[in-house]
């Protein structure tokens, strides 16, 4: 009885993430097979799985509308904002975890906070400045506000991982002749590296997803894939530029799926360290 109760559940479980899982992918594979169809089969009243596939959309995007160039741009922004909030990260979170005064609670407050506001309210402080001091579509100005966005979201993440290692693992290193620094670079880092790869995953998303801050702090050909998507959009597009915009998402989309899968193991990890108390 126990055995066939079991069976069941197994199977109500499965069918369940079975579900769970079409529905979330479907809009995803819904939009790629359109971006292989022409208008008139992709919005078809009749559609159909085998209608005629062409590429025509993504050469006419990343060949024709130089799409290729947002892509350098993104990897640009994307990789720098994240080699500096996990550097900040790193720091800031390791000395919160080891730190008991109440300075670091309000630290962590004040981080929350600001993580918690609207970027649109952010970016009315940010755009008037940068206009004034005639630093405009710049990589480094969005790097500068990318961080300050999301440099909270990674400290709290980040402090979650490091108070999960117990601190006799630092006096064990400095014990043995490291400094703080060494012990710090050459023993906590490698432990929790799992937590560190999640941390730069979820940075690397805030980065690289990002909408508002990139339209309006950039412009013309050094703004970022996501930005650059609205060149596609609007009441007044044709239908051809609307397949462009479609194709132009989907590539887009790719990236983020290759980087989930690559890096899944370490997804996983990452989160196990950092919920359960060392």
């Amino acid at each position: 009885m126990r055995k066939r109760n079991s069976f069941f559940l197994t199977a109500i479980t499965n069918s369940g993430l079975g579900l769970w899982l079409f529905l979330a992918m479907f809009p995803f594979f819904w939009m790629f097979l359109i971006s292989l169809r022409t208008p008139v089969d992709a919005f078809s009243s009749n559609p159909t799985l085998f209608a005629p596939v062409t590429f025509k959309h993504y050469f006419h995007v990343w060949f024709v509308d130089e799409f290729w160039r947002y892509g350098i741009n993104t990897a640009i922004v994307t990789l720098a904002t994240v080699a500096v909030s996990l550097t900040v990260g790193c720091l800031a979170g390791y000395a919160l975890a080891r730190y008991g005064g109440r300075m670091g609670f309000w630290l962590l407050v004040a981080a929350l906070v600001f993580r918690a506001l609207p970027h649109v309210v952010l970016l009315t402080a940010y755009k008037p400045i940068f206009y004034e001091m005639g630093l405009w579509s710049r990589y480094e100005i969005l790097i500068i506000v990318l961080v300050a966005i999301n440099q909270p979201f990674t400290i709290w993440m980040l402090r979650a991982f490091f108070r999960s290692i117990p601190k006799e693992l630092d006096e064990a290193a400095m014990i043995d002749g490291c400094t703080r620094w060494k012990a710090f670079r050459l023993v906590i880092i490698p432990v929790m590296w799992p937590g560190v790869i999640t941390a730069g995953l979820f940075s690397f998303i805030l980065a690289y997803n990002d909408f508002l801050i990139a339209s309006q702090l950039m412009s013309g050909d050094m703004t970022t894939m996501t930005a650059a998507l609205g060149n596609y959009m609007g009441q007044n597009r044709s239908m051809e530029r609307l397949m462009h915009g479609i194709a132009g998402s989907v590539s887009v989309t790719i990236p983020l799926l290759f980087l989930i899968l690559v890096f899944q193991k370490q997804i996983v990890e990452g989160m196990t360290a950092g919920a359960v108390k060392g």
